[in-house]
């Protein structure tokens, strides 16, 4: 589905972007990963990548980090060619309740969650541009949409990531570049391993369909809006809740 396309994912050597990372290269596509270490996945990547005739690479990066995108974008072009697809996913939590919130992680949450998307956004743009084609997800949230007590910078920053997505559809539709966002809802993270039985069942009392997602049901969403089948998709915020916020 996604053969000879060359990808970007940010935060893509755990959780939602391994599966991400993963998801493209079993399609054919050829990924660079940006995060700030290559984490424990790299050659399995490789290996993936080699046996569909792909590529895999990692570069370091702290997206909220202006200069370093724009340098790493450049050098995955250089070596790319092009860049078809790009998924900004690298985010980070500091929950507290908002009256106890510090600054630094008011603003920490925002530069990784929201400016890096903005950052990778416009240093591809211009390429995507000339070739008359590309395709930007941004991985938001459902708390970016019915909000969530303790994760107010967090909340905002996935709010932030819907709104950008939509302005920057607009901008960039008459150039064939499509942007939209995922919003997930609760998804099997270590984080929600840690929860006991019955913070579980009040989690799954939420969720009309009982479950938590896995990583891998939201990277199959990716996989098709990065893809052609989504062709005419753009400006849209899909939501992968199992109904939560319906």
């Amino acid at each position: 589905m996604l053969k000879g396309k060359n990808a970007i994912v940010t935060g893509g050597s755990r959780g939602i972007g391994r599966e991400i990372v993963l998801a493209f290269l079993r399609e054919g596509a050829s990924v660079w990963y940006l995060d700030l270490a290559e984490g424990e996945y790299l050659k399995e990547y490789q290996d993936l990548a080699s046996s569909n005739g792909a590529t895999a690479a990692f570069k370091e990066c702290n997206v909220a980090d202006e200069e370093r995108v724009q340098a790493v974008i450049s050098e995955v072009i250089s070596e790319a060619g092009t860049v078809d697809i790009a998924v900004n996913n690298a985010g980070i939590t500091r929950d507290t309740l908002m009256m106890r919130m510090k600054t630094e992680d008011w603003k920490s949450v925002l530069d990784v969650n929201l400016t890096s998307a903005f950052l990778v956004s416009r240093a591809l743009y211009r390429q995507m541009a000339k070739q008359k084609g590309g395709s930007i997800i941004n991985v938001a949230s459902i708390v970016g949409i019915i909000g969530n007590g303790g994760q107010t910078n967090y909340s905002a920053s996935k709010a932030g990531l819907i709104g950008m997505t939509k302005s920057m559809a607009r901008e960039v539709a008459s150039r064939n570049v499509r942007v939209n966002a995922v919003a997930p809802g609760f998804i099997v993270t270590p984080m929600t391993d840690k929860l006991n039985e019955d913070q579980k069942k009040a989690l799954y009392d939420q969720i009309p369909m009982g479950r938590l997602g896995e990583p891998a049901e939201v990277a199959k969403t990716i996989v098709f809006l990065a893809s052609d089948l989504a062709s005419y998709v753009t400006g849209e915020v899909i939501k992968i809740t199992g109904g939560l916020g319906m």
